[in-house]
């Protein structure tokens, strides 16, 4: 049981959840101190639109391209500038690979940042546009029912993160024995039982918020205080956590239950390509998260990863759908074609 469901779920959180947390934090931090000064700026440029657009795309998380979906909904940005952003947009998924490898982290993103540039401008200078945009509709973000305990949940969240990040260092950089730490213990392990825990209160996090692709609005984007940027960062780290734990507990009761190791499934060569690039479409994280996450485990190669990360437009889809519903569509169609082209070219080149 331990090796089956507990050690995985102890990896989502540690290995995963509580670099996606302090990563959440200070992303939101920025978000809450510099947003608007990014956006008025951008307004006031707009030649610049698609540089920007890739820049809010290519930053972890769903925010950054959120708050440009009310901004082309007014006319205040140009449809290339969206279709920058959501092609540079890793959604929560990069929180996957910034908490497995940084260096890894920081090419693919550089990778979606030329990608999203690219086509951004490039789907401006063909006057591409499905929609003229109107008047706003604003988004209201759904009222908290009687007795929600986000809040409280919340504050157990980042208590116990913080415990679990000075366990989950050491270990998972390999400064320190595992072993002798449990010895120390009396046979505790630390890192087993904050990890189990963490991943825990992640799920009830989840399901107090109904599951709500990570909590990402177009208001939870531009957080109001530090308290509210805190609420909605356990939220989004929880979900990316509940997420990841799906991924792992499933591809190890998979491997044991089967044999498989990932050479089997599809996703190689250019089936493979065309596979990231079709889940991509799937609108929101969730299941661009779990297939994050198979890359993570070794289940897939790069073309394939590439593809899924050009191809997918996060949550900032969802608001887009809402304001302008035939751009959205679009949207989709057209980051497909440039996450086909990078595919390819990775496998040409040899990845």
């Amino acid at each position: 049981m331990i090796d089956y469901l507990a050690r995985p779920m102890a990896d989502a959180f540690m290995q995963v959840g509580v670099y996606v947390a302090v990563l959440v934090v200070v992303f939101g931090w920025l978000r809450w101190r510099y947003g608007d000064r990014v956006t008025d700026a951008l307004v006031r440029r707009p030649r610049f639109g698609p540089l920007v657009g890739a820049l809010l795309g290519v930053s972890p998380g769903c925010g950054g391209a959120i708050i440009l979906m009310p901004l082309y909904a007014r006319g205040r940005v140009s449809y290339g500038t969206v279709i920058a952003a959501l092609a540079a947009t890793m959604g929560d998924s990069s929180w996957v690979v910034l908490a497995w490898d940084p260096g890894f982290a920081l090419r693919i993103h550089a990778l979606l940042f030329a990608v999203g540039l690219v086509t951004g401008y490039a789907v401006d200078a063909l006057r591409v546009d499905p929609a003229r945009p109107t008047a706003l509709v604003p988004e209201s973000p759904p009222a908290a029912p009687a007795g929600d305990r986000r809040p409280v949940m919340a504050t157990a969240f980042w208590g116990l993160t913080t415990p679990a990040f000075l366990v989950s260092v050491p270990i998972v950089f390999q400064m320190l024995d595992p072993d002798r730490v449990s010895a120390v213990l009396r046979g505790v392990d630390p890192y087993l039982v904050l990890g189990v825990a963490g991943t825990l209160v992640a799920v009830v996090i989840f399901t107090a918020g109904r599951g709500r692709f990570a909590d990402d609005t177009v208001e939870s984007s531009h957080p109001r205080s530090v308290g509210e940027m805190l609420r909605h960062g356990a939220h989004e780290a929880s979900f990316v956590t509940v997420w990841v734990a799906v991924a792992y507990v499933g591809w190890e009761v998979l491997t044991r239950t089967t044999g498989l190791d990932g050479s089997e499934l599809p996703l190689v060569g250019v089936a493979g390509v065309v596979a990231g690039a079709l889940v991509g479409l799937v609108p929101g994280c969730a299941v661009q998260i779990v297939f994050t996450g198979l890359y993570v485990s070794g289940a897939m190669p790069l073309p394939t990863l590439a593809a899924n990360a050009v191809s997918q437009d996060g949550d900032a889809l969802i608001p887009l759908a809402t304001l302008r519903h035939r751009s959205a569509a679009l949207a989709t169609v057209v980051t497909t074609i440039p996450a086909l082209l990078v595919g390819a070219a990775l496998l040409l080149v040899g990845f």
